[in-house]
């Protein structure tokens, strides 16, 4: 099982190493896979490195409400992230987390 993942500690480049990898999301059908298609620096915030945001994909079909999900990634660990539907990309359903 993956280690729980120091959210304060995390940095935009803990992610930029990882784009295009997918990251298991547990929601309540089930698990679900999103691919990480983004990360952008989002400005000084008093965090570490800086504030930055994630965009990512799921496949079509039905969509996550907003909240917070746990979300795992290998190399990461797992993560309790507060998790924004964005509308429909052309891949997918998209999402994003803000890092501040």
């Amino acid at each position: 099982m993956a280690a729980t993942a120091d959210l304060a500690a995390l940095r935009i480049d803990d992610f930029t190493a990882h784009l295009d990898a997918a990251f298991d999301v547990q929601a309540a059908g089930g698990v679900l896979s999103l691919k990480l298609a983004k990360v952008d620096p989002a400005g000084d915030s008093g965090r570490a490195g800086g504030a930055f945001s994630l965009i990512f994909v799921a496949p079509k079909g039905p969509w996550l409400p907003q909240g917070i999900y746990p979300v795992t990634h290998p190399a990461i660990g797992i993560m309790e992230i507060f998790l924004v539907p964005i509308g429909p990309r052309p891949d997918g359903n998209g999402y994003q987390a803000i890092f501040t």
